[in-house]
């Protein structure tokens, strides 16, 4: 049986880094002396030093407009269908950076097939006819958008890939992950909604998978929908955009799923030397480390994605995944795991070649 292989991954950001001036806006939010106290005690333990978005912070986040351009002016918050136009105005070119970090040159023209995930916005023609004129890929490419499935599309996309390779051991599929989660702020003063966005940030991964033994070869897949955790994570389309809530209830609902169902996720397979686990925030990592019974070290290539870029949704996994294939040592096993709606976990088990 044909395997298939992550064989390079590239990513992209923005080029503003929003982390600060987000935090300073939130503080003017709240009024409570008990919600400022807390949402600063979450700010010091939330691990994150830096996030980008295609907006630019205003030089006082705390005036009127917390963004130059005054997209988001306090009162008077964007519609879903001006954040719509910014992502039709900013995704293609972030996907399009991510696609060239691949340098694929010439071979573009022998991507077979193309895989887009995205949960932060909606265009047709989409960004898939889009890459193909901005990347120079063959007209005839086969075209498969992934959405609204959040922050472990990414896994889903490297399990369509693989199934394609296996079928078809010629194929070159492409797989891009972008997400603008920062056109999608609310201005609210619920503290919970408020400690959300202290995670969220854009970005955009690519990745290019195939038969030739090069880099991650991907050996199974496997899924984990805990009961009764439905309303734990809901993304839903409203008129002010794309309303996410993210329960405090989630860390201990993964550590008691992953703990639960370990021998199905682990299975009987080599022992894992990597663990890529997508950084849903500080708590999401403490979560997997106390479920599975991890040493600290073994997530530390996920908390420095998180530390550095946020939660960028789906393509965040592939963040880690990078830092792993750049020093893969041959031999060495992985497990790649990101969570979402459902409450669900997508794991992928893998090794270096």
């Amino acid at each position: 049986m044909t395997t298939a292989h992550i064989q390079r991954i590239a990513t992209a950001v923005p080029p503003h880094d929003v982390h600060q001036a987000f935090i300073d806006f939130a503080r003017t939010m709240l009024d409570d002396p008990r919600a400022i106290k807390l949402f600063n005690r979450m700010v010091d333990k939330a691990q994150i030093s830096h996030r980008y978005a295609v907006l630019e912070a205003a030089e006082d986040p705390t005036g009127a407009a917390i963004d130059t351009g005054g997209f988001y002016t306090r009162g008077r918050f964007p519609s879903t269908a001006e954040r719509m136009r910014l992502y039709e105005q900013h995704a293609p070119a972030l996907a399009a950076r991510a696609v060239a970090g691949l340098e694929l040159g010439p071979d573009a023209r022998r991507v077979t097939h193309l895989i887009i995930t995205s949960c932060t916005g909606m265009v047709a023609p989409g960004i898939d006819l889009q890459l193909i004129d901005i990347c120079g890929l063959n007209p005839s490419v086969e075209r498969t958008m992934v959405g609204f499935m959040g922050c472990y599309a990414a896994i889903n996309a490297l399990k369509l890939a693989h199934h394609i390779v296996r079928s078809e051991p010629h194929s070159r599929v492409l797989t891009v992950n972008i997400e603008l989660c920062s056109l999608h702020l609310q201005q609210t003063t619920d503290l919970e909604h408020m400690l959300s966005f202290l995670l969220f940030a854009d970005g955009c991964s690519a990745s290019l998978i195939g038969a030739e033994a090069v880099g991650l070869a991907m050996d199974t897949f496997h899924a984990v929908v805990m009961p009764n955790t439905a309303d734990l994570i809901t993304w839903k389309v409203r008129d002010a955009g794309f309303n996410m809530l993210l329960s405090g209830h989630v860390p201990a609902a993964i550590r008691n799923g992953l703990r639960a169902n370990a021998g199905e996720i682990l299975g009987d397979a080599a022992p894992i030397d990597h663990w890529a686990v997508h950084p849903g925030g500080r708590s999401v990592l403490d979560a997997v480390e106390q479920g599975l019974e991890l040493a600290p070290e073994n997530l530390a290539a996920s908390r420095a994605i998180l530390d550095s870029f946020g939660n960028m949704s789906s393509a965040t996994v592939m963040f880690v995944l990078q830092s792993m294939l750049n020093e893969a040592v041959p031999g060495k096993h992985g497990c790649a795991m990101s969570f979402g709606p459902g409450l669900s976990a997508e794991t992928m088990r893998f090794h270096s070649v």
